[in-house]
Parts: structure tokens; C-alpha cells; sequence
């Protein structure tokens, strides 16, 4: 910090394993990810390579290397998995995360229809080898699942090795945990959040107001997802009561 102030809640240090900013990568050169490390890489967490840019990413050996050499953790988006997945390629896809020297993996199936027994054995594989990350909720806004069913695949990812559990909402904030128009789900949340820990749960939270939502429900210590690369610093502001939205939310604490 540049400056002392009063009544400015604390933050987790890094590593973090609770108030986390897991940011999103959508096919950043390597120049434009060193600028963008140069001024946020400490209030980055994870970085999430976007759904299947790494495909097509030059550069990308390159690319991860600075990540890890930066101390944040990197992992392909999970529609990439379910890309291997449904060309029945998933031992090539292992190869891929040795190849490019990767940690962390991403298990989703929001694109794939797979029976989620067969999910939890793609987690319980590779948490042998990797630290898991699995998304529930689907893609497709139609598509509703009743919070009783969250709640039991949640509770299952995290048994068969995940270490975190992704709440999925897209990158436009408009499915899974959120309405097509954007507004929260609150009372989905409220029966996943008596039943399974805020630590072990990645909210996706891309647009604005849904940060503010989740910081004033939980805290600044809540695990946000899906941030686009330039809120990283603006989301810190409002984990630290240092923006309007979250101006008095903290004074008295």
C-alpha cells in the first residue's frame, strides 16, 4: 500500500487460500502479460487461461513460465478439458498439462453432458497428480438446477479431490449462480452457503455489481472468479472499502 489508512480490513496474505481473485486470461500477448503483472500481480491469485484460447496463444510456453515465475498459479479454462473430453482424448489432454508444465487443472462439464459420477472420477484422477479446480452449473441458461443438486455435486467435487469449487456464471455474468438479466440467484446461494464453506467455493463474479454483492454478504475475504484483467485493481478497492460501492462498509469494523 502507498499510504496509511485507518479501518481498512485485512486482507489474507499470498499464497491465499480464502479471498481469492481468480483472474481471466482471453488470449493476452506476452508483452501485454508482463504489463499487466508489472502493476496488479499482487492482487492476483489464479489466472485461468479462457475457456480454449491457449489453443491458439502464441507464445504460450513462454506465457505460463511467467506466471510461475510471478508465483500465481495458471490452468487452461475448463471448456478446453471438456474439448479433450468429448473427442474422447482425455490422456492426451494429461500429456498437455505435463508438456506445458501445468498444476492446476479445471474439471467442468458446462458445455458437455456427462453423467457426473463419471465427472467425479476425471476429478478424482487427476487430483493425483494436480491441484483441482471443478466448476458446477451449466452454460446453458435454460438449463436450471435445483440448489438441493448443487449442493450434493459440490459436496462430492470437493470429496473426490477438488480443492476449490468454481461456481459457474460464464464471462458475462448471465448463467449458473445469475439470471439471463444478471441479477443474483440469493436464495440459491443462501442454501449452498448453510450447507458447504465460502473457503471452498470460487463465486464467478464478472461484472461490478455482483463483486460489491458478495463482498458485502462475505466479506473482503470471498473467493471472486472470472475477473476481467483490468478489475483486478478495482475489485481490490472494493475488498478494501475504497470505492463508493463499498464506501462505508467497513468504517466501523
Amino acid at each position: 500500500m502507498n499510504f496509511i489508512l485507518k479501518n481498512i480490513p485485512e486482507r489474507a496474505q499470498k499464497p491465499r487460500t480464502n479471498g481469492i481473485t481468480l483472474a481471466l486470461d482471453k488470449g493476452f500477448s506476452l508483452l501485454e502479460a508482463e504489463q499487466w503483472l508489472s502493476v496488479a500481480s499482487e492482487y492476483i491469485d489464479v489466472v485461468k487461461l479462457g475457456w480454449g484460447t491457449a489453443f491458439v496463444t502464441p507464445k504460450l510456453t513462454e506465457k505460463i513460465a511467467l506466471y510461475h515465475s510471478a508465483g500465481i498459479p495458471v490452468y487452461f479454462g475448463g471448456t478446453l478439458f471438456e474439448a479433450f473430453v468429448i473427442r474422447n482424448q482425455f490422456e492426451d489432454y494429461i500429456k498437455i498439462l505435463h508438456k506445458y508444465n501445468m498444476r492446476h487443472v479445471e474439471v467442468s462439464d458446462g458445455s458437455i453432458t456427462i453423467s457426473h459420477e463419471e465427472k467425479l472420477k476425471y476429478i478424482e484422477r487427476l487430483s493425483k497428480e494436480f491441484t483441482v479446480l471443478s466448476e458446477v452449473g451449466s452454460k446453458d441458461i435454460n438449463k436450471v438446477i435445483a440448489p438441493y443438486r448443487w449442493i450434493e455435486m459440490m459436496k462430492a467435487e470437493l470429496e473426490a479431490g477438488s480443492w476449490k469449487v468454481i461456481t459457474e456464471a460464464r464471462e458475462g455474468g448471465n448463467a449458473g449462480i445469475f439470471r439471463t438479466t444478471g441479477e443474483i440467484r440469493e436464495g440459491l446461494i443462501e442454501e449452498i452457503l448453510n450447507s458447504i464453506s465460502s473457503e471452498k467455493i470460487i463465486f464467478e463474479a464478472p461484472k461490478k455489481e455482483q463483486q460489491v454483492w458478495f463482498i458485502k454478504l462475505l466479506g473482503s475475504n470471498v473467493n471472486l472468479g472470472n475477473i476481467a484483467p483490468n478489475d483486478v485493481i478495482p475489485l481490490e478497492t472494493i475488498r478494501l472499502g475504497l470505492r463508493g460501492d463499498t464506501f462505508f462498509e467497513f468504517l466501523d469494523r
